[in-house]
C-alpha cells in the first residue's frame, strides 16, 4: 500500500512537471508565431507592455519620493555608465527629499569639465549643485564606439519619448491628459522592456551582437544586454532587491527625470476643470435669471 501510494505521489508529480512543460512549450511556440508576424508586418513591438500601478497616475497621482530615491540610486549604480542625464541638475534632487548638504555631497562625487582658466585651458573639477549630470563619455562617437555602433539615448526625457501607443478607444481618453488619460506609456514600456529579456525561441535568429526582447520596439533584438540582475543594488528601505522592483524604481525617477512638474500641472489643471464647472453654472443660472421672464 505504501509503495502504491508513493507511485501516485510520483506519478502526480510528473504529470505536473508534464504540464508545466507543454504550457512552456505553448507559449514558446505562439511567441514565436508572433514574432514572425510582427517581422513580416514591420510592426513593433512583438508584445506590448502591461500597465502597471503608479504613484504619479491619474488625476490626484503624485510621485512617490522614496521611490524616487531608489530609482536614482538604481542609475547611478548601473545606467550611469553608459546613459547620460545631462538636462537633470544636481539641485533638481531636492524635488526628492533630499537636503542640501547631502545635494552638495552626491554632486560631489561627480567631475565635470570646466574653463577656459586663465591659460585658456579647459579642466576638470568636482560637480556642484547647479551642474547636470555628466555623460559618461566624452561625445555621441564614443559612446556609440564603446557600445556596438549605438550610443545609449539620453535619460533626461526618455520616460516621455518611448511608450506604445493604444488602439481605439482608449487613444480618445489618452488626448485628454488633465482628466486622468493614460499618461504612463512611457514608465510601463521602461518596465516591460527591462524585465523582457529571454531566449529567443525555437527558429528565431537574432543579429550577432544583439539581445532578443519582444517588448523592445525597434525590433526583436536590441544592442544592450540585460543590464541588471536580482540582488544587484543594494535597498536600504528594505524594499526588495529583485529586477522587477529596480525597473519599477528606475522606470518612475526616469518619470520624474521627464515631468519633473507633473503634481503642479495636474494640481493646475484640476483648479482650472473647477473654475470652468464653476463658471459654466454661472453662466447658466445668469441666463435663466435673464430669459426667465420673457416670452419665447
Amino acid at each position: 500500500m505504501k509503495k502504491l501510494l508513493t507511485g501516485f505521489v510520483l506519478a502526480l508529480a510528473l504529470t505536473g512537471a508534464g504540464v508545466d512543460a507543454l504550457h512552456a512549450a505553448e507559449e514558446a511556440h505562439d511567441l514565436a508565431a508572433e514574432v514572425k508576424h510582427a517581422v513580416e508586418l514591420g510592426h513593433f513591438p512583438v508584445l506590448k507592455p502591461e500597465e502597471e500601478k503608479w504613484s504619479f497616475a491619474g488625476v490626484f497621482g503624485k510621485y512617490d519620493k522614496g521611490q524616487l530615491q531608489r530609482g536614482l540610486k538604481v542609475y547611478k549604480e548601473v545606467c550611469s555608465a553608459c546613459h547620460a542625464m545631462q538636462r537633470v541638475a544636481f539641485r533638481n534632487l531636492h524635488d526628492l527629499g533630499y537636503t542640501e548638504a547631502q545635494v552638495k555631497a552626491f554632486a560631489a562625487e561627480y567631475e565635470v569639465q570646466d574653463g577656459p582658466n586663465d591659460a585658456g585651458e579647459m579642466f576638470t573639477r568636482k560637480a556642484v549643485p547647479s551642474d547636470y549630470f555628466p555623460s559618461p563619455f566624452a561625445n555621441e562617437q564614443a559612446a556609440a564606439a564603446a557600445n556596438g555602433g549605438a550610443a545609449p539615448p539620453d535619460f533626461s526625457l526618455l520616460a516621455k519619448a518611448r511608450g506604445v501607443e493604444r488602439g481605439f478607444p482608449q487613444f480618445l481618453i489618452d488626448m485628454i491628459p488633465v482628466v486622468g488619460g493614460y499618461q504612463e506609456g512611457g514608465p510601463d514600456y521602461i518596465h516591460a522592456l527591462l524585465n523582457g529579456y529571454v531566449e529567443p525561441p525555437a527558429g528565431i535568429t537574432v543579429p550577432e551582437g544583439t539581445h532578443f526582447n519582444p517588448h523592445f520596439s525597434g525590433g526583436i533584438a536590441l544592442k544592450m544586454a540585460k543590464p541588471i540582475s536580482d540582488d544587484q543594488v543594494t535597498y536600504d528601505d528594505g524594499a526588495p532587491q529583485t529586477v522587477q522592483q529596480y525597473s519599477h524604481d528606475v522606470a518612475s525617477f526616469m518619470m520624474w527625470a521627464a515631468e519633473p512638474k507633473l503634481e503642479d500641472r495636474k494640481r493646475t489643471g484640476f483648479m482650472v476643470l473647477i473654475f470652468l464647472l464653476g463658471l459654466t453654472a454661472l453662466v447658466w443660472m445668469t441666463k435663466r435669471a435673464i430669459y426667465a421672464g420673457k416670452d419665447h
